[in-house]
This record gives C-alpha cells, sequence and structure tokens, in this order.
C-alpha cells in the first residue's frame, strides 16, 4: 500500500492538521493500524502506528533524528540559516550521539528521582495558591488559571528566572507546538517561529549574564559554568537548550493535567470512583497519559536501510513517524477495551514520555505535578463541573496535543 490509501469516503488516512483528526484522532489510528500500519504520507515520510513498530524504532540504534539533514531534505539547503531551525538543530532531543550524549550528561542531574521528589512540597504550595486564587470566584479556565501555572513556576524556580521576571512567562503565547508538526511549515510560520526564538534568545542571553555575575543553585547557572569549561557547551547550544527545557518543561504537563480532568469529566463513572479512593491517582496518571497523550509523536530517521519494518523496506535516510497516541491503544498491547479510560487498569506502560535514549528527562517530574494537581483539584473542589464536555476548544496542533481553554464552574 502506498500514499494513495484512503481512509472512510476518499479523505487520506493521515491528515493531522485536519480539524477532525485534531478533534478526536482516535479513530483515524484505529484506521492506520488495521488498514496500513506503516503508512506512506504524501510527505515521502513512513508512519508507524502499531506498539511494537513504534518501540522498536525508538529503541533501535539503526534510527536515530539527523535532524540538519532531514530538515534540508525537507525544505532546503538553505533551511539552516532560519534561526529557528539553527536553534533546534541544538537541542539534545534533536541531536545524535556524541552530541547528545554530552548534552543530556550536563542537565541530568537536575532531574534525578531523589531531587524531584523533593520538589512535592513546593509543588503542592504552587497548587494551594492556584486554586486559593480562584476558589470564590466559583469559576476558572482549568488551562490559564489552573494547568499552565504550575509547571511554568516549577521550571522558572528550576531555571532560576527571577520572580519578577515570570509574569511575561505567565502571559506568553503558547503556540509554539506547531514546530514539532509533520507537515511543513509555512514561510509565515518560519518568520513567527524565528520572531519567537529571538525573543527568547536576548531574555536568556540577559539570564546568562545575571548568572555569571550571581550564580545561584540552579539549572541555569549549572550549564553557564558548563559553557564556560568550553568544551562542554557552545553559546548556541546553552541557549537553544535553555529554550528547550522551558518549552518541554511545561508544554506537555499543562496538557497531561488539561487532557486527564477532560478525560475525567468525560467519564463521570471514573471520576466518581477517584474521588472515593484517592490512592488510586498514581495509576490513574499513567492512565491518563495512555489514553490520550499530550505528545502524540516523535520521529526518527533510518541511519541505514532497513530491510523490514512492519513489512515495508525503510531505505536509509527516511522519516519515520512513530505514533505514540495511537501505540497506547494498540489492542495487541491493552486487549480490554483499550478506547476506554479505566482508572484501575494494570500494567499500563504508556509511550508517551518516548523511548530509548531519549525517553523524555522530566518524566517523573511531570507524573508527579499531574498527580498533585489533579488530586488536590478533586479534594478542594468536589463539585467542580467543566462548562462543555462535550466540545472543548483544542489547540490546533498535533504533536503537542491539549486544550486551548476549558472553562470550569462550582
Amino acid at each position: 500500500m502506498n500514499e494513495d490509501v484512503q481512509g472512510a469516503g476518499g479523505a487520506p488516512l493521515f491528515n493531522p492538521l485536519s480539524p477532525d483528526f485534531i478533534r478526536d484522532p482516535y479513530p483515524h489510528y484505529d484506521r492506520l493500524r488495521t488498514i496500513d500500519p506503516i503508512h506512506v504520507t504524501p510527505f515521502g515520510q513512513f508512519v508507524a502506528s502499531r506498539h511494537a513498530d513504534v518501540s522498536l524504532v525508538m529503541r533501535d540504534k539503526r534510527f536515530g533524528k539527523d535532524f540538519v539533514e532531514r530538515s534540508k531534505r525537507r525544505y532546503s539547503e538553505k533551511i539552516m540559516d532560519e534561526p529557528v531551525f539553527r536553534s533546534m538543530s541544538h537541542w539534545m532531543l534533536q541531536a545524535d550521539p556524541p552530541d547528545h550524549t554530552r548534552l543530556r550528561g550536563l542537565v541530568v542531574k537536575a532531574f534525578t528521582a531523589r531531587r524531584v521528589e523533593d520538589m512535592r512540597p513546593r509543588i503542592q504550595e504552587i497548587v494551594d495558591q492556584a486554586i486559593d486564587a480562584v476558589i470564590d470566584r466559583g469559576h476558572m479556565d482549568l488551562i490559564e488559571d489552573f494547568a499552565f501555572r504550575l509547571p511554568v513556576t516549577i521550571i522558572c524556580d528550576m531555571l532560576g528566572i527571577p520572580e519578577d521576571h515570570r509574569e511575561v512567562f505567565y502571559k506568553s503565547s503558547r503556540d509554539g507546538g506547531r514546530l514539532l508538526d509533520p507537515v511543513p511549515l509555512t514561510p509565515e510560520e518560519i518568520k513567527k517561529g524565528n520572531e519567537g526564538n529571538l525573543m527568547a534568545q536576548m531574555y536568556f542571553q540577559q539570564l546568562f549574564e545575571l548568572r555569571r555575575k550571581n550564580p545561584a543553585d540552579d539549572l541555569t547557572t549549572q550549564l553557564v559554568q558548563a559553557e564556560e569549561d568550553g568544551n562542554k557547551l557552545t553559546n548556541e547550544e546553552l541557549t537553544a537548550n535553555i529554550i528547550l527545557l522551558f518549552g518541554a518543561g511545561h508544554e506537555t504537563t499543562v496538557n497531561l493535567i488539561g487532557n486527564g480532568l477532560l478525560a475525567l469529566h468525560r467519564n463521570p463513572d471514573q471520576l466518581a470512583l477517584l474521588k472515593a479512593r484517592p490512592e488510586l491517582m498514581e495509576g490513574a496518571i499513567e492512565e491518563f497519559l495512555r489514553y490520550d497523550s499530550s505528545v502524540q509523536m516523535t520521529g526518527r530517521v533510518a541511519l541505514e536501510e532497513i530491510e523490514d519494518l512492519g513489512g515495508k523496506r525503510i531505505p536509509k535516510g527516511e522519516t519515520v513517524l512513530c505514533l505514540l497516541g495511537s501505540a497506547n491503544r494498540d489492542p495487541s498491547v491493552y486487549p480490554d477495551r483499550p478506547d476506554r479510560l479505566d482508572v484501575t487498569r494494570q500494567n499500563v506502560k504508556p509511550l508517551s514520555f518516548g523511548g530509548g535514549i531519549h525517553f523524555c528527562l522530566g518524566a517523573q517530574l511531570a507524573r508527579i505535578e499531574a498527580e498533585i494537581a489533579i488530586a488536590t483539584l478533586l479534594r478542594r473542589l468536589p463539585d467542580l463541573r467543566i462548562d462543555d464536555v462535550e466540545n472543548p476548544e483544542w489547540r490546533p496542533t498535533f504533536v503537542l496535543r491539549g486544550l486551548k481553554r476549558l472553562p470550569a464552574s462550582w
């Protein structure tokens, strides 16, 4: 089968930015897994939708990121002249060994299980403050007023962004996610990406100067000192990876909290069960991750010819898009009604944080933030109702799946 494989009613099988796909990608994934599990898009990318294939590609050393060459093939030789692409080429998320190993090694210490566990009281404090600020009002936007402030505050804490600089981050737009989507960016979108990147660079350069003069116990100081060691980090790498840590440090957690709350309110039986049995929360977070992942896709490039991936030959240099959201609902791994939310489901091992060497550094932090946020909300606002669970407003991006707003009242 090739890219001409059609879905129901002649629509393409994989059209990730269509409103229908953004609203609910899961029926589309079901068709892909059934009809064409290694599908070829009109852009020539291979799309893996089954759990086994997705797992293999993320962990197999024959696949890598190859970001610069991949981008040149997709756009043109000149694409690395665009600041936003040049910046992304330095992200550890887009790097292959040995650069990836070096860059990740510089930040991994900030995310050890011990350090993250020690953040629990601070996370609880921020969640309580967010609820205190709105409790007398009787209504809030669960994204803007609740889900967004927590991870932004925590990543600001970790990076050592001064308190009086933070308001701009709370108000900053959340439209950077489009950069990660598998549909090529328009010149207008690239221009917008460049502008956002320039603003971030200007801010973080000032923060670096501040931390050179006044070192602190934070991740920025740690990275600035690594940059001064010369062989560990260039200034461009420093800036790019701080931007990455800031974005990755909050985007996915906002969506995990928002998508989890929506899923619960769409399944009142599960909501009632979780209120009655708060000890189920830790397992429930894994089920939220599986059921409606805040990251729907990750990509790899074949570093050599792959003879057989799910029955297809993958030529060297071709991109394979791994549909994490689809793998998480694959009936071969979750035979018991994978499309149903079940907070008591056993052996849930979602692929939402990726896999292999690029497994998400902040996975444990995101889990704890979501666990404390949702548990506290259910406890302190037990009669909270989402205004419209049927037609919420989704963000128009595919890879980062999340809600634009989620008004609720009590």
